[in-house]
Formats: C-alpha cells, sequence, structure tokens
C-alpha cells in the first residue's frame, strides 16, 4: 500500500484539521486537497486562513470550508460541531488536531512565579485536543463497524518525551498530549477498531512557529512538507508513534535520547541528566555507547 492508495486519503471523503495557516497543518491540508477530500480547516488567525484558502480552490465535487476559532475555548467548538456535523452527515474521515502554541511569563517573571504562562500553554497545548476530541470524535467513530478506515492524528512533540530545560509548560502540555493520544488509541482499539490512532512527533521542523527566530530555513531542519510525507508513510504502516526525524538527528539517535531520558527514572538518576553540567558528559557517552 502506497501514500496515494492510503484508503483515508481518497477523493470524496472529509478531513478537518486544526492549525492550518502555516506549517504543519498547512502541508496537511494542501496533502489532503490533492487528494480531492473535502476540507473543513480551523485556525485562529483569520487573515492567515483566508490567505490559505486563496491556493486551495475546489476540485471537482470537494467541498472546502473555513472557521476562525479558539481551540482553548470549549463554547466555540460546541457552537462549531452542529455546522460541520450538518455539511458532512457522512462523518469525519480524517481527524488532525494540531495545536502548538508558545507563551512567555509576563513582566520579568520566572516561570514558576506566573501561573498565567501555565494556564494559557495548557489551555491552548492541550485543552485544544481534548476540545476537538469531545466535539468531533462521535463523527469520527459514526458508522465504526462499517469497513471504512478512518485516522485521527494529533500532533505531539518531542519536547513532550525528552523534556529539554527552558520551557517546563511547554513540555508538560505536549507531554500531557502523548498521554491523551495513547488512552484514546487503547479505548479506540476495541469500540472502533476502524479508527486508527497516531502520533506525530516533529523533529526539527521549519513553520510559522520559528520564522520569527530564523528568516530562512535552517539547514538542520526539515519542512512540513517533508513531515507530512513521512507521516502518510507511517500511516500505511499503521504506526502510532511518528517520530520523524530530521536533517541533523536520525532515528536511531532520537531513540537513544528517549532510551536515555527514560533511564533516569529506571536507574534512579536525576532528572534531565543530559543537560545537568555534572551528568552531561556521561549522557552524552552514555547514548553514543547505547545498542538498540
Amino acid at each position: 500500500m502506497t501514500s496515494t492508495t492510503l484508503p483515508i486519503f481518497r477523493k470524496g471523503a472529509t478531513a478537518l484539521i486544526t492549525g492550518v495557516a502555516s506549517g504543519i497543518g498547512l502541508a496537511t491540508a494542501q496533502r489532503c486537497h490533492s487528494h480531492g477530500m473535502n476540507l473543513v480547516l480551523l485556525d485562529r488567525n483569520a487573515t492567515a486562513l483566508s490567505q490559505v484558502t486563496e491556493h486551495l480552490t475546489p476540485q471537482n465535487s470537494n467541498n472546502i470550508t473555513t472557521h476562525v476559532i479558539d481551540v482553548s475555548s470549549m463554547t466555540e467548538w460546541q457552537k462549531l460541531a452542529p455546522k460541520v456535523k450538518s455539511s458532512h452527515p457522512e462523518g469525519i474521515d480524517f481527524l488532525m488536531l494540531n495545536v502548538g502554541a508558545g507563551f512567555t511569563p509576563k513582566d520579568g517573571k520566572g516561570f514558576w512565579e506566573d501561573a498565567e504562562y501555565f494556564e494559557k500553554t495548557f489551555a491552548v497545548n492541550t485543552l485544544g485536543y481534548t476540545n476537538g476530541l469531545a466535539a468531533f470524535l462521535d463523527s469520527v467513530t459514526a458508522g465504526a463497524d462499517k469497513k471504512v478506515r478512518r485516522a485521527i492524528v494529533l500532533t505531539g512533540s518531542k519536547q513532550g518525551i525528552t523534556n529539554p530545560p527552558s520551557n517546563p509548560a511547554y513540555n508538560a502540555s505536549k507531554a500531557a498530549v502523548r498521554t491523551i493520544a495513547e488512552h484514546l488509541s487503547f479505548d479506540l482499539a476495541k469500540v472502533a477498531p476502524k479508527v486508527s490512532v497516531h502520533l506525530l512527533i516533529p523533529g526539527r521542523t521549519y513553520t510559522g512557529f520559528h520564522t520569527g527566530a530564523f528568516r530562512e530555513k535552517p539547514d538542520g531542519a526539515w519542512t512540513s512538507e517533508q513531515v507530512v510525507d513521512f507521516m502518510v508513510r507511517k500511516m500505511v504502516e499503521d504506526k502510532f508513534y511518528i517520530l520523524c526525524p530530521d536533517n541533523e538527528v536520525g532515528e536511531d539517535l532520537d531513540r537513544k535520547r528517549i532510551l536515555w531520558a527514560t533511564g533516569d527514572l529506571i536507574e534512579g538518576r536525576p532528572p534531565l541528566t543530559r543537560w545537568r553540567e555534572d551528568w552531561k558528559e556521561k549522557a552524552k557517552a552514555g547514548v553514543e555507547n547505547m545498542s538498540l
């Protein structure tokens, strides 16, 4: 089976994607559009959302609708759901919840002095997923007994797994997404086996999230299109964990770093040894000498 024959990506199927104004969400929308899918596109940036649709001309019978939404607001999801379900009574074939926002403490405060920094980060990066699932999971699982494959993708982050210091709220919010995705996969395997669940874990990717710091794509980063290509290949293989490499870090090195981080717990080491001054050389050697 190739990406072009993956049953989810087919003419007439319906995809609902959040965070489509740029980056991975936009690249996924373009991929779905190329297969003639109906698109329900969500983002909080109305201007950018309108610009996206200018480049996605409806093909044949496919339908494209856009909705400005704050994914952290359950009320906005509840208002949106009836409209989408009315327009797409057959349900959602591909649900991609793709959310990621970075916040910093205000007024010179440190991380641990600004509760709002944590609240805002979790509201978007974690509740943005659970709100979307509460609003549309039934639309994905409807008719789950039919021989039609559907899929849900949640965009996580390596920072939610390896947990590097410098942004504890972001790391914790993405760690929660991993847990949510794992439980969702477990539960749906029983009640909706035709609905696959996937945790997309991008590597270093040049998206709208990074353009403020880098005007041009760094050599080490992948493009969003490369991430989507990799995602689709792994979906074909029915992989839950879609751990993306990039131009600097390969899949084996990622696995070794994750295994080392887990070893902090198993071996009783201090947390985050890869970055501690008194441990990082030992950690580097340990990762390099690790066998998988």
